[in-house]
């Protein structure tokens, strides 16, 4: 896939995400053997696609004059990977969760007009 698609991908899973956080009912036992099975069941697939957009990410903003910095990239990685855990564990206030979904959001979307504005 392209880094656009992965762009794109990324944006809906933290929509997905932000949806499950948002609806789901107070936090969850994390001693529980069960909900970590699953959990790394259903996470495997959203952190390989988000080391993937990470990878293509990383050389585009190197290689193409960009708005978006090698360093957003590296924290939106991380961003991610902690909005995918959250949304399971429900460990983070409401307002730091959006936080880092609105500045996840932001550089994706810098991203998907740098990769419109190089084509």
């Amino acid at each position: 896939m392209s880094l656009e698609q992965d762009t794109r991908d990324l944006k809906q899973l933290m929509d997905e995400r932000h949806r499950m956080f948002v609806e789901s009912e107070g936090p969850v036992d994390k001693s529980d053997r069960d909900f970590f099975e699953r959990v790394k069941k259903e996470t495997s697939s959203m952190f390989a696609l988000n080391t993937q957009w990470f990878e293509k990410a990383g050389g585009f903003v190197k290689n193409r004059h960009t708005s978006v910095h090698p360093n957003q990239v590296q924290s939106t990685h991380e961003n991610i990977e902690m909005i995918i855990l959250h949304s399971y564990y429900l460990d983070v206030h409401l307002k730091r969760f959006k936080e880092l979904y609105q500045s996840v959001h932001y550089v994706l979307d810098m991203m998907l007009n740098d990769i419109r504005n190089q084509t």
